[in-house]
């Protein structure tokens, strides 16, 4: 029996084993994402003999080179560039208006439409472009402001008859939903849709929705074609190789973004001009905290909340990323800030109702209510949302 066994042991150790491992290895590797910007046998022959405008920044990237420097190369008549909030190089403060100008290192004319007039580009802007190509990496949040800069060009192609194409990317934060839908009577620069805060769509399919809902003015359609991505659906969890902002510096500030934001509108830091930009929160009169920062000066938050100021509170920054995911938008965070600097209604401004979408949030904190609590109050627009976005979906939930 001992004679027989060893062989036996020797064929499965040097014949089976082999394949069994090969197997699982093959069943574990997942194909590498492919965005849009990526295919461009997809895309470039859309643009052959046609003047184009690209909305992007330094997250529209190919590889290693800007999306822009790559469409010039295959000759391809980029005859501006539109550039959102933070600039086409992605470097101005949150909020700072950046002035139209020419692209140093391409010759192109960057066209700003952060602060400029709600109607731009206007009718002569327009008439010299046939399509817009967008290309731009968005975060999945209701306040993050490029998908608002995206609608205002899908505004102005409907009106003008021009046409959008949308090379997409992933979401880093599609692979959940949470959140109140806006209140449109809160709409804003940092909410311009009855959608939830985190709402779980990549560009792509959010413009299909905007078209399909009729959400553009006077409910009109723009001429849209999406470049969809390729091995990614929402499960998949998805690293930015570029920063998209200045602020957001780390996968970790992009997860902890939904549950952070609304300390904007407080008078806690949550951490613009450190390393560790929305990881953290305090305030000087936080007592009682070991953890301690102080803001200062740098690219991106010149001048940050509560500059020069030692600052105590908390550092999230090594939290695992499973627990920030299970949580989803989680408001224990304002909440301690709220009870620890004890200063009733005044720890709130106005722009928090902007961020959250909705007046209850605030009433249900001074009312002493948990994260839990006010989070089931918005379970039933979680639900109705994923219904109704399901149609525009391009990848599987």
């Amino acid at each position: 029996m001992k004679h027989l066994f060893r062989p036996l042991f020797v064929l499965f150790a040097y014949i089976i084993m082999p394949l069994f491992a090969s197997h699982l290895c093959a069943s574990e590797h997942k194909a590498a994402v492919v965005t849009g910007a990526e295919q461009t046998n997809a895309y470039l022959k859309l643009l052959k003999g046609k003047r184009v405008a690209l909305f992007s920044n330094q997250s529209g990237r190919i590889g290693d080179r800007l999306t822009l420097d790559v469409l010039l190369e295959h000759h391809v008549n980029v005859v501006t560039v539109f550039s959102p909030e933070h600039g086409f190089r992605g470097k101005a403060d949150a909020g700072e208006k950046v002035s139209s100008s020419v692209d140093e290192q391409t010759g192109v004319r960057v066209f700003s439409l952060y602060g400029a007039a709600k109607d731009a580009p206007d009718d002569a802007e327009m008439k010299k472009i046939d399509v817009i190509v967008t290309d731009i990496q968005d975060v999945g949040l209701r306040f993050y402001t490029y998908y608002i800069t995206m609608m205002r060009l899908m505004n102005r192609c409907a009106e003008c008859g021009k046409e959008m194409i949308v090379l997409d990317r992933p979401n880093p934060n599609g692979f959940y939903v949470d959140g109140p839908l806006l209140n449109m009577k809160y709409a804003s620069g940092v909410g311009a849709l009855p959608i939830p805060i985190v709402h779980g769509m990549t560009l792509g399919e959010l413009a299909r929705m905007i078209n399909g809902e009729h959400w553009l003015k006077s409910g009109k359609r723009c001429k849209l074609t999406v470049i969809p991505c390729k091995n990614y659906t929402h499960q998949t969890r998805y690293d930015l190789p570029v920063a998209p902002s200045p602020n957001l510096p780390n996968m970790k500030s992009v997860y902890l973004y939904p549950s952070l934001c609304y300390f904007e509108a407080t008078p806690v830091s949550v951490g613009r001009g450190t390393d560790k930009a929305f990881q953290i929160f305090g305030h000087p009169d936080m007592k009682g905290y070991a953890f301690s920062f102080t803001p200062e000066s740098r690219t991106g938050a010149k001048n940050p909340p509560l500059l020069g100021k030692r600052c105590y509170g908390r550092d999230l920054s090594q939290m695992n990323d499973s627990v920030i995911w299970a949580r989803k938008i989680d408001l224990s965070y304002v909440i301690e800030a709220y009870r620890a600097l004890n200063i009733g209604d005044r720890f709130f401004s106005s722009f928090f109702e902007k961020l959250m979408g909705v007046d209850y949030v605030r009433k249900m904190i001074e009312e002493g209510k948990n994260a839990d609590e006010i989070s089931k109050m918005w379970q039933d627009d979680v639900e109705k949302f994923k219904i109704q976005r399901r149609k525009y979906l391009l990848y599987e939930e």
